[in-house]
């Protein structure tokens, strides 16, 4: 009897991680073979002196703006945006979207543009007014507004990171699928319209324009790569890779207006992850596991450097316990990166003159 119920269970178990209904597709491809963290992505303990600023003061400061004062905002998951002085501290409500603020920048009118999760692209004036901008183009509304950044005539380049699934669903979904339910959109306030620049991405997330405004990089987060998009000259209204196969998973990507690029990397890639690309079923098998049997992201802060050229110019990590992770965005001002974090309670600047060789790559 015993080895009846026990052959009853197992067949109940097998039956449920086979055929449970599950709300993703999963589509076969094939992952790059990840890099060894070694060499220009040696494993070092750089950002070990980030500091932590806004502590305990919200949930989820995934992106940080920075004023024409030095001034810091930040928004959290409770839909607060926030603004600290230069020096983090002495917090102060700005607005709060009632949505989930995701990327932040400043248009050149000095209107704090919003990317939110729920509620689309938003506008925040300096009296803290909202005004929406955009909530759908070509008759889809936006599932996951992710990230923006503002040229220096206003325009607004942002993504939809997946379409199908939205914040509370989180990135995992869209990246476990890999279906390809993400777009890179601008948006021209003057004419008040949308337009879709590029679609079928896995899980559109950071976007930054070039120091010329020649190109727009989107950050491509299911398949480990960034895509360039040119918005002048010759190759206007084409893409291309600017960098493949990073060595982690890739969340926002942020222009310091001097040449340099900084890719926040949520994590260091999955091998488990990377082995099941090409076996949708099993990704289907996966998801039926409980949480922490599922691929779990190490806790690995790592943040990248490249120039115009697609080129390693910093690789700047920490491993410690206690070390600022996981990192989702990377903002410069002067010579401070702030760095943001979608779950932390809390953000953090490092000093670039903290930065020692041993964290520089070739």
């Amino acid at each position: 009897m015993k080895k009846i119920i026990a052959l009853l269970i197992l067949a109940a178990i097998v039956g449920y991680l086979l055929f449970w209904p599950v709300p993703i597709e999963p589509v076969a491809w094939n992952a790059p073979k990840a890099p060894a963290l070694e060499g220009r992505y040696a494993i070092n303990e750089a950002l070990g002196s980030a500091e932590r600023l806004g502590v305990d003061e919200g949930f989820g400061p995934e992106d940080v703006a920075i004023d024409s004062n030095g001034n810091l905002y930040v928004g959290y998951v409770d839909g607060r945006i926030v603004r600290f002085n230069p020096d983090g501290a002495e917090p102060d409500l700005i607005a709060n979207t009632e949505g989930r603020p995701l990327g932040l920048d400043f248009d050149p009118a000095g209107n704090l543009i919003v990317a939110d999760g729920y509620k689309g692209l938003l506008s925040i004036a300096p009296s803290g007014a909202i005004t929406t901008l955009s909530t759908s183009l070509d008759g889809i509304d936006y599932g996951f507004t992710d990230d923006v950044d503002a040229d220096s005539n206003g325009v607004l380049y942002f993504t939809d990171a997946s379409s199908k699934y939205g914040p509370a669903m989180m990135a995992r979904d869209d990246v476990m699928e890999h279906g390809g339910h993400g777009r890179l959109i601008r948006y021209d306030p003057a004419k008040g319209q949308a337009e879709l620049l590029l679609d079928g991405l896995q899980f559109a997330n950071g976007v930054a324009l070039s120091q010329k405004e020649d190109f727009v990089l989107v950050n491509e987060t299911g398949s480990y790569r960034i895509l360039r998009y040119w918005l002048k000259g010759d190759k206007a209204g084409s893409h291309d890779v600017f960098f493949d196969n990073l060595p982690g998973i890739p969340d926002g990507v942020s222009a310091n207006g001097d040449g340099t690029f900084w890719v926040a990397m949520f994590t260091r890639r999955n091998a488990m992850l990377d082995a099941m690309s090409d076996k949708p079923l099993l990704r289907k098998v996966a998801f039926r596991l409980p949480g922490f049997l599922q691929p779990q992201p190490e806790h690995h802060a790592f943040v990248m450097g490249l120039n115009e050229q697609g080129e390693v110019t910093h690789n700047l990590q920490a491993t410690s316990k206690d070390s600022f992770a996981p990192i989702t965005s990377v903002e410069q001002h002067g010579n401070t990166l702030y760095l943001g974090s979608l779950i932390l309670p809390y953000f953090a600047a490092y000093s670039l003159d903290d930065h020692s060789e041993g964290a520089s790559s070739p």
